[in-house]
């Protein structure tokens, strides 16, 4: 089980072209929807309470986040807890090794960097 996050185009935004095997009814975006996706487990979801972005990152709609720009400050609050405690943090790595502070930290700043790219992009999970 994992977290998928998205940082969707706007219509605006994505290219599309005529696809051939739909007789010219039928368009497919050329490049993707998405500006940004990313992927990691849910067994970090104790992290992210303990370092406050769970809901920014699982359930942004329970926060009224709906663009990336929503959760800019939530994130940079969250990584800089991340980093500035990281023995506290990797008690809450899983046992198992499927799910650790180091690649939580790598995923938290590969997001954040996306969102302060792409402000306006709309966020979309799937949990």
């Amino acid at each position: 089980m994992s977290l998928n996050v998205y940082l969707k185009k706007s219509e605006s935004e994505i290219e599309y072209h005529e696809c051939p095997h739909c007789c010219g009814t039928g368009k497919h975006a050329t490049d993707g929807t998405s500006h940004y996706s990313g992927n990691i487990t849910h067994n970090l979801g104790k992290m992210a309470r303990k370092a406050g972005i769970y809901e920014a990152l699982w359930r942004p709609e329970e926060i009224a986040a709906t663009k990336a720009k929503d959760i800019i400050s939530i994130l940079e609050t969250g990584l800089d807890r991340l980093k500035s405690r990281p023995q506290y943090f990797r008690k809450f790595d899983s046992p198992n090794g499927w799910g650790r502070y180091e690649h939580f930290v790598e995923f938290v700043a590969e997001y954040l960097a996306a969102c302060k790219e792409h402000p306006e992009a709309e966020i979309e999970v799937s949990r």
